[in-house]
C-alpha cells in the first residue's frame, strides 16, 4: 500500500504533491477512520465493489483528527495510532492511503476546492465512497447532495454506505471509545470486529517497579487522549511471541509522582530484557482506576490486590491467538 502525506508548503492540487503521482483511477473512501471499525471496514468493501480492473481503491483521511484540531482542549480520545491505523488499511486491502496533515490551511478549503484538487486532480477519482451523514469544506458546509453536484461536474459518482448496525446501535469510533472508557472490552471488540490493543517498543523506566519486586515493561502512549486508563487484566506479547498474562497500569501514575502517560506491564512469570523490542498488549478487564497512595508499602499492598485479581480474570479468559 502506498502512503501519500501532504506537504504543508505545497499546495494541495499540485499533481506531484508527496512526491508521487497518482496513476490511474482511483475509488476514494474519505473518512477519521480511527479504529477502523466495522463502519469503516464497510466502506472500504464497498469501494472494492465498485472498483473496475485498473482502478485503485483509496482512503483519504486525517491527522490530527479535525475536531483535535477545532478543539485541542476537548479532543476525542485515540483508538489508533497512525500506524496502526495505516497497518490496518492496508490489511484490508487498500491500495493507496492520502494522509491528510489536518490544519488551518487545509480547514480553509471550501467544499468545492476539496472536490476539485484533492479527488478530481490528485485522485482521479471516478467513484467517491461516503457515509450517509457526510460533511467537507470550511464549516462543513457540503454535504452528500453537494457532493453528488460537483461529482456530476468533475467526472466522479458518489456512493453511499448506510449505517452499520450492532446490539441496536449505530457503530461508531465514540461508543466505542465509551465502552473502553468503562471496561466493555467485549462490546468494543464486536463494534470493532477484533479486539482492542495497543502497541509500541519497550523504553527504559526509573527502574523503581524493580525495586518493589514489580518489574514492568513500559511503553509511550502514541495515540492521545487514551480512550481507557487504570489497572487493566491484560495479555501481552513481545513481538511474535506467546502470549503472557499480565497486568497493566495506563496512565500518569500518581503514586509515584509521574507525569508523562505510560502504559506499564508486569508479565506474570516472565523475567527477561526486552528493552526496545515490540509489545501488543490485548485488555480483558478493568480492575480499578489509578490511585494516589501515601507510602510505597500500601502501593504494594494494593499492587498484590491487583495481580490476585488479574490472575483470576484471566484464569476464566482464553488467550488471544
Amino acid at each position: 500500500m502506498r502512503v501519500i502525506r501532504n506537504r504543508p508548503e505545497r499546495p494541495l492540487g499540485e499533481p506531484t504533491l508527496g512526491g508521487e503521482q497518482t496513476p490511474g483511477q482511483c475509488v476514494v473512501a474519505i473518512g477519521n477512520f480511527d479504529g477502523i471499525h466495522r463502519g469503516h471496514q464497510a466502506l472500504v468493501a464497498r469501494c472494492q465493489d465498485l472498483a473496475e480492473e485498473h482502478d485503485r481503491v483509496a482512503v483519504v483521511t486525517f491527522e490530527p483528527l479535525p475536531q483535535a484540531f477545532f478543539q485541542p482542549h476537548h479532543a476525542p480520545a485515540r483508538l489508533s495510532t497512525v500506524y496502526q491505523k495505516l497497518g490496518l488499511l492496508r490489511e484490508l486491502g487498500v491500495d493507496l492511503t492520502w494522509l491528510v496533515r489536518f490544519d488551518g490551511r487545509f480547514a480553509a478549503l471550501s467544499a468545492r476546492e476539496f472536490a476539485e484538487q484533492v479527488l478530481a486532480q490528485r485522485l482521479q477519482a471516478r467513484c467517491v465512497v461516503v457515509g450517509e451523514d457526510f460533511r467537507f469544506g470550511k464549516g462543513r458546509e457540503g454535504d452528500v447532495a453537494m457532493l453528488r453536484k460537483l461529482g456530476q461536474e468533475l467526472g466522479f459518482q458518489v456512493e453511499t454506505v448506510g449505517a452499520v448496525m450492532a446490539d441496536g446501535e449505530r457503530i461508531s469510533s465514540s461508543g466505542i471509545r465509551r465502552m473502553l472508557a468503562k471496561g466493555d472490552f467485549d462490546g468494543a471488540a464486536r463494534w470493532l470486529g477484533r479486539p482492542f490493543r495497543m502497541e509500541g517498543h519497550v523504553i527504559r523506566g526509573a527502574g523503581l517497579g524493580r525495586k518493589l519486586g514489580y518489574s514492568t515493561a513500559n511503553l509511550r502512549i502514541r495515540a492521545e487522549p487514551s480512550p481507557l486508563g487504570g489497572v487493566l487484566a491484560a495479555w501481552a506479547r513481545v513481538a511474535d511471541g506467546p502470549w503472557r498474562p499480565a497486568v497493566t497500569n495506563l496512565g500518569r501514575r500518581p503514586a509515584v509522582g509521574g507525569k508523562e502517560p505510560l502504559l506499564e506491564v508486569h508479565f506474570f512469570d516472565f523475567d527477561e530484557d526486552i528493552y526496545g523490542q515490540r509489545l501488543d498488549v490485548q485488555f480483558v478487564a478493568k480492575l480499578r482506576d489509578e490511585l494516589h497512595f501515601d507510602s510505597l508499602e500500601e502501593l504494594v499492598d494494593e499492587m498484590k490486590k491487583d495481580e490476585a485479581q488479574a490472575r483470576q480474570h484471566l484464569a476464566r479468559a482464553h488467550a488471544p491467538e
